[in-house]
């Protein structure tokens, strides 16, 4: 077997709901895997709002050496760098662990720490 190996880090995040000091409801984003792969941009497109506001639509693949992984995609987000994207789906095909196929949705950039 050949590893993929990679070179871009991404940070597969699950998320938990809490409470804060006055009730309101937050998320948790916690630490639940690091994989080193390559990002492959699917399909994407860049347009303009009705006002002007600036829309990116794009949709990755992420390939990555198989890692066990339990968490559901609908509970985790993947960063990577400054950008966070939603995890679409988490794919063993053919369920023989050999590698796994990410398929993300972008988000936006995160800017320093705030997604952290």
């Amino acid at each position: 077997m050949t590893e993929i190996s990679g070179n871009t880090v991404l940070l597969l995040q699950t998320k938990q709901n809490s409470r804060n000091r006055i009730g309101e409801g937050e998320q948790i984003w916690t630490d639940a895997a690091s994989l080193t792969g390559f990002l492959d941009l699917m399909n994407g497109s860049s347009g303009y709002s009705n006002f002007n506001a600036k829309l990116q639509e794009s949709t990755h693949v992420f390939l990555a050496d198989y890692a066990e992984i339990t968490a559901k995609p609908e509970e985790c987000r993947a960063v990577i760098g400054e950008d966070v994207y939603d995890v679409q789906l988490i794919d063993d095909p053919m369920g023989l662990h050999e590698h796994l196929e990410i398929f993300l949705k972008y988000v936006g950039g995160c800017h320093g720490t705030a997604y952290r």
